[in-house]
């Protein structure tokens, strides 16, 4: 039964008006990521989405493997080269400042003994180690960053220096001229450098010694982010070998071989050369660093008791010290104190000593104090018995004195450096090269490898076409 409109004014029936339907909401605009996403989960249904997957993340794995363990293998390289081009002789340097600082101070001191005209081989020996220090102080300055923490110290040291070399020559100046006030400018030069430039030195060697252990440190530190990616990619390639073999009953994929072949060669490769470079580099430190530090140790302390012994005569009992109720010559009884730790790194470097080569010269050293002693203690009979010239002779004279045997001592552990030197440039230099051309060759396997594991996956994919 149809119906129709109510008449209208004329009679006729009108249309009744139907409203405009609503236009549907538009739906929001999706965002690339989720429509990628979705796209994955979709192929992810499919064994041909699947396999696209698997190869993708294998390519991945092994590339991010390769780069790892690139990019950490060079920066132990760069830490193991700083070792021994850089830190290493850097160190060595500080303890050369301190050694020509000390050396110039006894040279100066022995030099002033003599009487109004030092010997042309004490003034020689003085300005072969100021000049020694100098050339030192520049190199160190010129091989230290501006804002690190030795460059202060740096600037220090070569602010006192010429103070030092100015007041050692007021005190050859009045000593020529007989006034007693040079041996006054002696002692204060001696206290500058005792109190101030010494232990400038003395800082400098110790961060020069924490740069070469934090170098040490960074490149002996294991690559545990290259390995893990090397675990990681391997058992991702033995999974995915192990899913071809269930799906399609083949042993090998020849893609996916080769790509694990890379992988290994790779991760042993990173394994056994730093084992090898952590091997050199150990070896470079326990028989070369340490023994090196305690003969640096033994020379400054030799230096330093030499030139106590020096101005014990100079000062004729004028510095005096208390100690247990006593009283002491200041500086005979600092000699007494360097000697004693003179015997104790000689003591600990003939331990530290792993060749016949590296003890002999030690072994010397020892015997060369024990007479250093002897004669010492000869010396101070002869002085406090009121025989200055007696004494003078023991410690200054041509032959039987002293100072014979501080050089004996100082060119034995002369000696003991530079065969302990040798040790480290060739522990340290093998350790180095140990991982030479690993961060390339682990850059090109992996390479390689995606490509293999991406050719593998492909030869499956094949099959489906």
């Amino acid at each position: 039964m149809s119906s129709t409109a109510p008449p209208g004014p004329t009679g006729l029936p009108t249309a009744t008006a139907t409203p405009p339907e609503a236009p549907a909401p538009a739906s929001a605009r999706r965002t690339a990521f989720a429509e990628g996403f979705d796209q994955l989960r979709t192929a992810a249904t499919t064994e041909p989405g699947r396999l696209r997957i698997i190869g993708a993340v294998l390519a991945l794995l092994v590339v991010a493997f390769g780069a790892v363990t690139a990019w950490q293998t060079t920066d132990r390289a760069s830490a193991a080269d700083d070792v021994l081009t850089s830190s290493q002789p850097l160190s060595s340097d500080a303890a050369d400042i301190y050694r020509s600082l000390a050396d110039a101070n006894t040279a100066a001191s022995s030099g002033f003994l003599v009487g109004g005209q030092e010997t042309p081989a004490s003034r020689e020996r003085y300005e072969k180690d100021i000049r020694t220090a100098a050339a030192k102080i520049i190199n160190a300055a010129a091989n230290s960053d501006p804002d690190s923490p030795s460059a202060e110290t740096i600037a220090e040291l070569n602010r006192l220096l010429p103070e030092y070399k100015g007041l050692i020559e007021r005190a050859r100046t009045y000593n020529r001229q007989g006034f007693p006030v040079g041996g006054a400018y002696l002692r204060y030069a001696n206290e500058k450098m005792q109190q101030d430039m010494l232990p400038a030195a003395e800082d400098l060697y110790t961060k020069e010694n924490q740069r070469l252990e934090d170098d040490y440190a960074d490149a002996t530190a294991y690559p545990w982010a290259a390995i893990a990616l090397g675990v990681l990619a391997l058992a991702a390639l033995a999974w995915a070998q192990h899913r071809t073999y269930l799906h399609t009953n083949r042993v090998l994929n020849h893609g996916l071989v080769a790509a694990t072949a890379s992988a290994t060669v790779v991760l042993l490769w990173l394994v056994v050369g730093h084992t090898v470079a952590r091997s050199g580099l150990g070896d470079s430190y326990d028989h070369g660093v340490r023994s090196l530090n305690v003969l640096h140790d033994a020379r400054i302390a030799s230096l330093k008791a030499r030139g106590n012994e020096n101005l014990t005569l100079v000062a004729r009992g004028a510095e005096t010290r208390k100690e247990g109720g006593r009283t002491y010559d200041a500086y005979d009884y600092s000699f007494q104190q360097e000697m004693n730790a003179l015997g104790k790194d000689l003591t600990r470097a003939g331990q530290l000593a792993d060749d016949r080569t590296g003890e002999q010269p030690v072994t010397e050293a020892v015997g060369n104090m024990t007479e250093w002693k002897k004669r010492h203690a000869a010396a101070r009979d002869e002085d406090e018995n009121g025989d200055y010239q007696a004494a003078l002779d023991k410690v200054i004279g041509t032959k039987g004195a002293t100072g014979e045997c501080f050089d004996n001592v100082d060119a034995n552990l002369a000696t003991a450096i530079g065969h302990e030197q040798t040790e480290f440039r060739q522990a340290a230099g093998d350790g180095r090269d140990a991982t030479t051309g690993l961060p390339v060759g682990a850059a090109v396997l992996a390479v390689l490898g995606a490509a293999g594991a991406v050719l593998g996956i492909g030869r499956r994919l094949s099959e489906y076409r």
